[in-house]
């Protein structure tokens, strides 16, 4: 039997963007990888209360890290962006986030752009979880985190 490669997935996306684009660029992200176990998923602290990012982590199961700006910046990564660094103040947000929550030194999927159906962009990174051991499901206080922001959005 093949073990499961332990993966992070960086995203990042334009505000707006829908469930259905971010699950379309993961899934085209993940295509050539084989067997894969996702552990977490990461991303600009700036997209805290983006509704499709917090629904992806809630539906899957899968906790969410939020980094800001200052940390992301501070990682090296292969296609920094000028245009995402004026943006969010960061040249890297998916790239820089999966190697930050992931504690690899490389990349299994450098940055790849995708535009949904819904004209919105999102741009996902993958990398290999190195150190700790990551629950599958996100912990009480972090899921109910992440149920009372999607309520207040909803309100």
């Amino acid at each position: 039997m093949v073990e499961k490669v332990r993966i992070v997935i960086g995203i990042g996306c334009q505000r707006g963007v829908s469930l259905t684009t971010l699950e379309c660029a993961i899934a085209e992200a993940l295509q050539p990888l084989g067997e894969i176990e996702v552990c977490r998923i990461a991303s600009h602290a700036c997209k805290a209360d983006e509704s499709a990012l917090l629904d992806l982590a809630r539906i899957h199961g899968w906790p969410l890290r939020l980094y800001p700006a200052a940390s992301l910046a501070a990682v090296a990564v292969p296609n920094p962006s000028t245009r995402v660094a004026g943006e969010v103040g960061t040249p890297s947000v998916a790239e820089a986030a999966a190697l930050l929550a992931s504690g690899a030194p490389e990349l299994l999927v450098e940055k790849r752009a995708y535009r949904g159906a819904d004209g919105k962009g999102a741009t996902v990174a993958v990398a290999r979880l190195i150190y700790g051991k990551v629950p599958t499901r996100p912990n009480a206080p972090e899921l109910d985190r992440i149920n009372r922001i999607i309520q207040d959005l909803q309100d």
